[in-house]
């Protein structure tokens, strides 16, 4: 389905009122119609050429249809998976998914719960590889069978510094929920279990949060070899 843009009025959310009570329009999101000549190839999206393209995409995929969108980054994905339990409907679990997307994640793996709340994804899971595991003991199976370590990340008596560990190439990055945290069950299927340095008041942070720092570690090692000491 083509995202069509529509003609705002003063109720739409797209309007603010001003100081003087007069309504101001916010800048439009995406381009427009396509100027010129249209480009050849099978990744153009007819509608959006004529209509224009108001995704939350990068430019490089403007105008593109959405499945050449998912081609493209399926050739360029990363080694490395993202896990997060889900026994509680996780509310992070959408932001999880939408950090993965822009670090280019392999999958996102939902253990548990088979709905989750979309909205922190920004659509973003329209682009990602999202897979269910009823239970852990299903999700292992899987990680074991493709030849991934299984890493959680949580704090435990245990765990050890994320910041000197190194992250093998291929690996499944594990979360708890907010608040539990990881399973006992995980715990215990995981070749290792990282913690995050704090220097706060608080014991923990938030799951999604927490992602985002191991994804971009894992980004470090590997794309940019920084090494561990």
């Amino acid at each position: 389905m083509t995202d069509r843009p529509q003609n705002p009025a003063p109720t739409d959310p797209s309007f603010v009122s001003s100081t003087e009570g007069e309504s101001e329009a916010k800048p439009e999101v995406g381009v427009g119609p396509w100027e010129g000549d249209w480009p050849e190839g099978e990744q153009w999206d007819p509608d959006l050429l004529a209509d224009g393209d108001r995704r939350n995409v990068v430019d490089k995929y403007r105008y593109w249809k959405h499945e050449a969108i998912v081609a493209d980054l399926d050739a360029h994905r990363h080694d490395f998976h993202i896990a997060i339990e889900n026994w509680q409907h996780d509310l992070n679990i959408g932001t999880v998914v939408r950090t993965a997307n822009a670090f280019l994640a392999k999958e996102v793996h939902i253990i548990g719960r088979r709905r989750w709340n979309r909205r922190g994804a920004m659509v973003t899971d329209r682009y990602q590889h999202v897979r269910h595991h009823p239970t852990v003991e299903d999700f292992v199976e899987w990680a074991q069978g493709e030849g991934l370590a299984i890493i959680g990340i949580d704090i435990f008596p245990d765990s050890v510094p994320l910041e000197t560990y190194e992250l093998p190439r291929n690996c499944v990055l594990v979360f708890g929920q907010e608040g539990p945290g990881l399973t006992p069950e995980v715990h215990d299927a995981a070749v290792a279990t990282l913690s995050i340095e704090q220097y706060g008041s608080t014991r923990s942070m938030n799951a999604a949060s927490a992602a985002a720092i191991a994804m971009h570690a894992w980004i470090r090692r590997h794309n940019f070899g920084q090494r561990v000491s």
